[in-house]
């Protein structure tokens, strides 16, 4: 190590903070750490307790760990005191991990064959509207507006396009409303499109001003706020696996709300739509981009929640309570009724027939030709197929019926079509239970005991089948279960991975910041070295010690001795032609004297050739910044005369 160099650290050692202690956060109750979200909701507004708690509890340990508290009850405390903290917490928190163009086979897919397919069902004039939901810092938002103003033109997207870009984070708002991005940040855009969209500015890049007017971008909680309505295109890409199951249901029953029929909604990589099939149906699973089920396909009670959960075309008290009448009313019906509309979905089964056929609340809403009842106890298909080309209704007697207890019943079956103004609209199927008359005729027709034990062996086939049935609807639940689980399970490693970029976006800017300080401490360490080569006396550095630190290349000149052979050793020790002894006074007064500029002492020595000089040793403090010593720097020059 060069002698500049040793200095230069000496005042880096001395200026630079202690590494921050990590504190180990323990494992907290579920209850501390409701405490806190509570806490945070009472007091900022923000509510958290809809996101998934270990992702939660990861980032707000991470937080803690940076300001070294220990647990949630002392965060909470800390909150109370440093206010300005919980800026800090939310920006841990909301994870601002986005980039142009983010997977970039499902952009391409989306402005190839989703775009146009949204255009061409849209008049020529009329407005597209877009959400960009938990926009972050801008970058999918603007991403939205290339791919948009690239199928339109620039002229017709800047006369019907609106994006608008929604986050809870108003400071990556107000990055995002600047549209400004560093070259690194822009590296997703392909290049035609960054010299299209974009102009330089210095060593960064401004998406244009004509374009940034169609985004406009406004702080929005999706948990608490009214959804954005009238939308054609909704992107919400790892948003959703953030919530819980809960807070995802009620999130998309809005995003339902908030599109037109047949609007777009795209996801990001691991969020899928699998149990909300009846509202969105998949255009491309892969890719997650869903199309939206119109309201009018909806099941009554479907169209009502969505009406109450998007807070839209709420009904009257009264509408509501003959909704409520009508359905009661249906239930207590003593026969077994099942509406079906033309396009063969189940739109009603009433209590009797839920009971009757095993048919859960679920399935209303699915085809008929998915559940058994379309092939049992009768094959009801072709009996439609009957009533829609004759349009009259259908009878069939005593069609027996196999219960879930095993327990065998007759039903009378009438199929009627349901029209308006000749338009079929779908059928009821009406059974009427007719065991106990058929019972009765069994009683009287079957007397032998052959025919008995023959239909105890029917009984006990029927029995069997149930029971494979019942299996192999228990293994379809462990699968589904099996499903959901790795569905949530890879939410989980994608908001790892998004906190793991997070984490190497900040360790990027720290090595950037220290390879800047390095490129100083090099020029600074380069020009001491090169001001100790240009004096043209001996210099010695020693420390408060009298220890060498650095020795020019003109002390080696002059006593013989070369950097690396004193550096560490004690200056009043070394032999050489200096006699060091006359020089012990003088510099113990310089380290003692805190007021003092030093001294200078002439001395008679012999120089590395043996000839006998006259040296002049100057004796200057070596001070820091803040006047604290550090040493004392001798200057050693030969002048005229002779001992």
């Amino acid at each position: 190590m060069c002698g500049a160099s040793r200095i230069q650290n000496m005042y880096v050692s001395t200026n630079r903070p202690r590494a921050a202690t990590r504190a180990q956060v323990p494992p907290e109750s579920d209850r501390d750490l409701e405490v806190l979200l509570d806490y945070l909701k009472r007091s900022r507004g923000f509510d958290f307790t809809g996101y998934k708690r270990a992702s939660l509890a990861r980032r707000i340990t991470k937080r803690m760990q940076a300001i070294d508290v220990r647990d949630y009850a002392d965060y909470v405390d800390y909150l109370e005191v440093h206010p300005e903290e919980f800026a800090a917490l939310f920006n841990t928190i909301l994870i601002n991990v986005t980039h142009f163009f983010r997977d970039e086979g499902a952009w391409e897919y989306f402005a190839q064959e989703v775009v146009p397919k949204v255009v061409s069902k849209k008049p020529p004039e009329a407005p597209i509207r877009v959400w960009s939901a938990g926009c972050a810092s801008g970058e999918e938002a603007y991403t939205l507006a290339m791919v948009l103003c690239e199928s339109l033109g620039s002229e017709a997207f800047k006369e019907r396009v609106k994006i608008y870009a929604t986050d809870v984070d108003e400071e990556a708002l107000a990055k995002a409303r600047q549209a400004i991005y560093t070259e690194r940040e822009v590296e997703g855009v392909p290049p035609a499109l960054l010299a299209k969209y974009f102009d330089r500015v210095d060593a960064s890049y401004c998406f244009k001003k004509e374009l940034r007017r169609q985004v406009i971008f406004g702080r929005h909680d999706l948990i608490q706020d009214a959804p954005i309505s009238r939308v054609d295109i909704l992107v919400c890409r790892n948003v959703l696996m953030y919530f819980n199951a809960e807070t995802q249901a009620r999130i998309l029953t809005r995003f339902h709300f908030a599109l037109n029929d047949h609007g777009v909604l795209f996801l990001g990589r691991a969020e899928t739509l699998l149990t909300h099939a009846s509202t969105f149906m998949p255009l491309d699973l892969k890719r997650r981009i869903s199309i939206r089920v119109p309201r009018a396909k909806l099941h009554f009670r479907d169209r009502l929640m969505l009406m109450h959960e998007s807070g839209g075309d709420d009904p009257s008290p009264t509408f509501s309570a003959h909704v409520k009448l009508r359905d009661f009313s249906v239930d207590a019906a003593p026969l077994a009724q099942i509406v079906v509309d033309a396009a063969g979905i189940v739109v009603l089964a009433n209590e009797r027939a839920r009971t009757l056929f095993g048919i859960s609340p679920e399935d209303v809403g699915r085809p008929l030709q998915d559940l058994k009842i379309s092939y049992r106890p009768v094959e009801l298909r072709s009996l439609l197929e009957q009533v829609y080309a004759e349009r009259r209704p259908v009878v069939m007697r005593e069609i027996e019926h196999s219960t879930g207890s095993g327990e065998i019943r007759w039903l009378d079956l009438q199929v009627v079509p349901i029209s308006e103004n000749g338009t079929p609209l779908g059928a009821s199927l009406a059974f009427t239970d007719v065991s106990a008359a058929k019972r009765l005729q069994q009683d009287l027709e079957h007397a032998n005991q052959e025919l008995e034990a023959a239909y105890e062996e029917l009984q006990s086939t029927n029995e069997e089948l149930e029971t494979t049935n019942e299996e192999l609807q228990s293994t379809i639940e462990e699968l589904e279960t099996t499903n959901e689980e790795l569905q949530s399970t890879n939410e989980e490693l994608e908001t790892m991975n998004e906190e793991l970029q997070s984490t190497n976006e900040e360790l990027t800017t720290m090595n950037e910041e220290l390879r800047q300080r390095s490129d100083e401490l090099n020029q600074v360490n380069g020009l001491l070295e090169s001001i100790l080569t240009s004096l043209r006396g001996g210099v010695i550095v020693v420390d408060s010690d009298m220890r060498v630190l650095v020795w020019n290349a003109r002390a080696h000149d002059l006593w013989g001795l070369r950097e690396e052979e004193v550096v560490g050793k004690h200056f009043l020790g070394l032999d050489i032609g200096l006699p060091v002894e006359r020089l012990k006074q003088p510099m113990r007064a310089a380290l003692s004297n805190a007021k003092g500029d030093g001294a200078e002492v002439v001395v008679d020595a012999t120089n590395r050739r043996g000839k006998a000089i006259r040296c002049a040793v100057g004796i200057t403090r070596l001070v820091t910044p803040a006047r604290d010593l550090r040493g004392l720097i001798l200057v050693m020059n030969e002048v005229d005369g002779t001992a």
